[in-house]
């Protein structure tokens, strides 16, 4: 009689699992490691093509957003101007009236 215990049937079969390497499984993972290799500067092309494309875009819409609230206050101003402008004239035509006592 012995001391060791006998495996298990589920004991070997899974000793016999990790000894044993499934090939098909190693032939997919090389079809993946070189399917990545093929398509990877591809995918990177493609990324910086639409991050140069998105960046573009975004530079156009802040630059008319900028553009808008420029034109925005040069227009506030130039009506301050002009209504300062209004006032002066008015007080410089009171001045050249000529006052009747």
């Amino acid at each position: 009689m012995t001391d060791e215990a006998e495996p298990t049937d589920t004991e070997s079969e899974s000793e016999s699992t990790a000894h044993h390497t499934d090939p098909f499984g190693e032939k997919i993972q090389d079809l993946r490691g070189r399917l990545k290799n093929l398509t990877q500067p591809l995918v990177d092309s493609l990324d910086s093509r639409l991050r140069d494309q998105v960046d573009r875009r975004v530079d156009e819409k802040i630059d008319d957003r900028v553009q808008q609230l420029v034109d925005e206050a040069l227009t506030a101003r130039l009506a301050v101007i002009e209504r300062a402008i209004a006032d002066i004239d008015r007080g410089l035509k009171e001045l050249q009236e000529p006052k009747s006592d």
